[in-house]
């Protein structure tokens, strides 16, 4: 068999994302505090996806270490690759569900008598809210790009910080106007918001775990360009998933039209993953040869 790496991925520190955590510890006891003695659900919201948020950057800081320090073994051939992306399944899928309890909190307070909030607190807690989270912001924003646990975690603080400003708005409009229903109904917004953020990320990282090709390589246009090369009859038993969201992986069956050496089956390899890589971003390829083989020739054989 055959097979290639390729792994020209950046690490990543995590110092920034410990900084965020306690940043974010500080903002969440102060709105948790601010929402109960101020009465406002918006606030208490907030509070609450903050905490998730706390507990999604722990996993996501636990997850980059993990990802970056422990290497593979004879007991963990892959290492701990995938935590990053149980840490990116995790924290969407936990935000998703906040939403939908804020949602049907706050549906609920929209048919109760309202009543009167304390939106000084509310305003200064807000902004409070806004610096701390804009602050987390910035700093992740640059390993945000190349990693969907760090792009979990930074959409997670981008949220928290649109969220503060429409409890910031929420607020001044409860102080100068009185409107009070305002409250329930930012949170109604917010946790619809919070639910179109977090979906792309939850179903992205539960197609890699799940083993699923990635969404930008079509297996039939793979054996396509892996038959025009010389010698080559046929490919099948193919599989291709993504390890993380850096390194995706094929094996296959390929059979051959003569009964060629080893030597030559090493050369037609490298020819075959030099192009996986540059068309299709497959990192790692892993190939069985075959000649006059009785076994079944489909590209997807069920197992």
């Amino acid at each position: 068999m055959s097979h290639n790496h390729s792994h020209n991925h950046p690490t990543l520190s995590g110092k920034n994302l410990l900084l965020s955590i306690v940043l974010n510890s500080v903002i969440t006891v102060a709105q948790l505090i601010g929402g109960i003695i101020s009465g406002s659900l918006a606030l208490i919201s907030d509070a609450v996806h903050n905490f998730s948020d706390v507990i999604s950057l722990i996993i996501s800081y636990g997850a980059n270490l993990l990802a970056n320090k422990k290497k593979q073994t004879k007991e963990y051939t892959f290492g701990y690759k995938r935590a990053e992306i149980i840490a990116a399944f995790i924290n969407a899928a936990s935000l998703i569900g906040i939403a939908f309890f804020l949602a049907f909190e706050a549906i609920k307070r929209l048919f109760e008598d309202q009543h009167e909030i304390k939106s000084d607190l509310v305003i200064w807690l807000a902004i409070l809210g806004i610096a701390v989270n804009g602050f987390s912001v910035l700093l992740l924003k640059k390993d945000a790009k190349n990693n969907l646990n760090m792009k979990a975690a930074y959409l997670h603080l981008l949220a928290d910080m649109l969220t503060s400003v429409a409890v910031l708005i929420g607020g001044l409009l409860m102080k100068f106007y009185h409107i009070y229903w305002i409250d329930a109904l930012l949170t109604l917004l917010i946790s619809t918001y919070l639910i179109y953020m977090s979906w792309s990320i939850f179903t992205t990282s539960l197609k890699i775990l799940m083993l699923f090709a990635p969404k930008h390589i079509k297996i039939d246009e793979v054996a396509k360009e892996v038959l025009t090369f010389k010698g080559i009859k046929n490919i099948h038993h193919v599989h291709i998933w993504q390890l993380n969201d850096h390194d995706c992986h094929i094996e296959a069956h390929l059979e051959f039209r003569e009964n060629i050496k080893l030597s030559d089956f090493d050369s037609i390899c490298e020819q075959v993953e030099k192009m996986l890589l540059d068309k299709f971003h497959i990192t790692h390829c892993n190939f069985q040869p075959e000649f006059k083989r009785d076994d079944l020739k489909e590209i997807i054989i069920q197992d």
